[in-house]
């Protein structure tokens, strides 16, 4: 059976790296008969959660007046979802964080997801990665009935679209196939 892929690439930049590896995943999950929708967060409206809770109060409707409600539902209708970021400072950058805590407006409605998450990073070092893959498995710790599928990071890449001659896309397209 065919899936519902909602893939959140967070990269500030359009054709960034983790932006590129969101493409390949893209590709191959397409490739397996997958329905997939990729939205690149910076080009969404989405402001940052200033805990007001007045979702508490209006049944998950968020004072803030932007893209995020149409992207929560996504969420809440997906089966999978991919977590994408560029690593900054050794976490997620803005534009996803802002994403994850603005879901707290219907959070419970998010459940029994499967979670793939791509990072991508200038270090070589992929430890550097280890608070950015924190960061997303924090995020699905707070999912009910999430499943941790796979994560891709992108080492040793800085330079937009460094990406693309690395066996990181061909692990990103396999990584895409592999979902049914």
């Amino acid at each position: 059976m065919n899936k519902k892929v909602l893939i959140l690439s967070g990269s500030p930049r359009k054709h960034g790296n983790s932006d590129i590896l969101c493409d390949e995943f893209m590709r191959g999950a397409v490739e397996s008969g997958n329905e997939v929708e990729k939205i690149r967060i910076a080009e969404k409206k989405i402001g940052y959660c200033k805990a007001c809770y007045y979702c508490r109060q209006s049944e998950g409707i968020c004072a803030i007046k932007d893209d995020m409600a149409e992207v929560l539902q996504k969420m809440i209708d997906a089966d999978v979802i991919v977590l994408a970021s560029p690593v900054y400072f050794y976490s997620v950058d803005a534009q996803l964080k802002a994403l994850i805590d603005r879901t707290v407006a219907r959070w419970l409605e998010v459940r029994d997801k499967k979670f793939y998450y791509i990072a991508t990073m200038a270090d070589t070092d992929t430890s550097s990665a280890d608070t950015t893959l924190a960061c997303f498995r924090g995020y699905a710790e707070c999912v009910e009935g999430a499943e941790e599928m796979g994560f891709i990071c992108g080492a040793g890449v800085y330079e937009k679209g460094e990406i693309k001659n690395t066996p990181y896309m061909i692990q990103a397209y396999e990584m895409g196939k592999s979902v049914k």
